[in-house]
């Protein structure tokens, strides 16, 4: 898909929420681009720890980051993480996620609500009984202090028993009862709603605000999105809440998230993998990046087409390209994308055989069709359309670099300074 089409894509899917919300320096909802989150799995009370994950996670694309604030060593230590991200020169708009304790914290550490460019307040953590609603306006009260927004966070493991109770007993009156998903799913709804309209009564401004119903199944996510999109014009935060590990969460959070972004329902996104033990935790940020851009929503990075293989591809020299390809991309946008306007619209195919090599590579801004099995031993290679060199010898993949490298240079005007 090139540029043009990407755009086309994404006009034809407007966000769903009207209002916008800004954190930090970045925009939620009102038409802005979809925002991708990630958040660390350090122990925030180690600064030097926290600040580096939530650099690594920035630099592979996190636009913004959530750390646990859930001690007071937690919390004290918040503004020298973000002091020591300052001396990075990286301003990654930080989240603090509060369960439980967060209005006793953020009263007793307020330099730790300064630091900070966004609450997570989970409606079903914040108390129990008559001491709920009390700590609830508190905790909104700190945000309206420190002009901060407030994400709205509900999540199905820890939604409030007494909202749930209360839904309980007024669909056990109802004519037809719905059964116990479509309940849960409604208390949901409901507790994001009713928790909206407690903070715009307590005083935080409706532009403040983002919500969040997140749960773990595909189909429940759906329509609980689809309900709370309709009810309300507040930017949605999107995610399959413990997702799993490897493959499993990929797919599953990409089946439920394509469907409602698709439908245009969906202002930022969180992709909650499990990582592998000492696994990197930034691959969730690739993976919802991923997502954006396959769906012609966002470009990140150029895109790399490969073909999966088959009995006319037993040479292992496609696969080897591709993955060397994919790799040096990723590596050098970072840079590119600070020399460069536009590169990360840039598409790239990498094929095995003369089956689809040839037409595929011409589709792509530049091509190369290795040979399969049997074929003449070069490889042609397409700029934009165009055959322009074929390759051979046991150094193709650098010379295919270095086409890039030249095509980068000559294609995408550089940035000023």
């Amino acid at each position: 898909m090139n540029a043009a089409d990407r755009q086309l894509r994404a006009a034809a899917t407007p966000r769903r929420g009207s209002r916008q919300t800004m954190v930090g320096g970045v925009a939620i909802g009102g038409g802005a681009p979809i925002v991708v989150q990630a958040m660390t799995n350090t122990d925030t009370a180690d600064d030097f720890t926290t600040a580096m994950q939530v650099a690594q996670l920035a630099r592979a694309g996190s636009e913004i980051v959530r750390i646990t604030v859930n001690t007071r060593e937690a919390a004290a230590a918040v503004p020298k993480i973000r002091e020591r991200l300052l001396k990075m020169n990286l301003q990654a708009p930080l989240v603090g996620d509060f369960h439980f304790n967060g209005h006793k914290l953020l009263e007793e550490v307020p330099e730790c609500a300064a630091a900070l460019d966004k609450l997570r307040i989970n409606p079903g953590n914040v108390g129990k009984g008559k001491a709920r609603d009390e700590q609830f306006a508190r905790l909104i009260e700190i945000a309206c202090r420190h002009d901060k927004p407030v994400r709205i966070g509900v999540n199905w493991g820890s939604l409030d028993p007494a909202l749930l109770a209360r839904i309980m007993d007024e669909n056990a009156k109802r004519i037809t009862p719905k059964n116990a998903i479509e309940v849960m799913r409604e208390a949901m709804v409901a507790s994001a709603l009713e928790s909206a309209a407690k903070a715009e009564e307590v005083g935080l401004a409706g532009d403040k605000i983002v919500l969040s119903c997140k749960v773990s199944g595909v189909q429940d996510l759906i329509a609980v999105y689809r309900d709370l999109a309709a009810r309300c014009d507040y930017p949605l935060h999107l995610g399959l809440t413990e997702a799993g590990m490897g493959s499993k969460g990929i797919v599953a959070s990409t089946a439920a998230l394509a469907v409602l972004l698709q439908e245009g329902i969906g202002d930022t996104i969180r992709v909650s993998l499990t990582p592998e033990p000492n696994g990197d935790r930034t691959r969730e940020v690739i993976v919802a990046q991923e997502i954006l851009q396959t769906m012609g929503l966002r470009a990140f990075t150029p895109l790399v087409a490969a073909c999966p293989g088959c009995g006319r591809t037993t040479s292992t020299v496609f696969q080897e390209l591709a993955q060397d390809i994919q790799s040096y991309v990723r590596e050098q946008m970072p840079t590119w994308r600070l020399q460069r306007i536009g590169v990360e619209n840039m598409t790239l195919a990498v094929m095995g055989c003369v089956v689809n090599g040839p037409g595929e590579s011409k589709h792509a801004n530049i091509g190369i069709s290795l040979p399969g099995t049997g074929e003449t031993p070069v490889a042609p290679v397409y700029v934009d359309g165009e055959r322009t060199v074929t390759l051979k010898g046991e150094n193709i993949a650098g010379e295919f670099r270095t086409i890039i490298d030249d095509y980068i240079v000559r294609k995408y005007p550089q940035r000023l300074a």
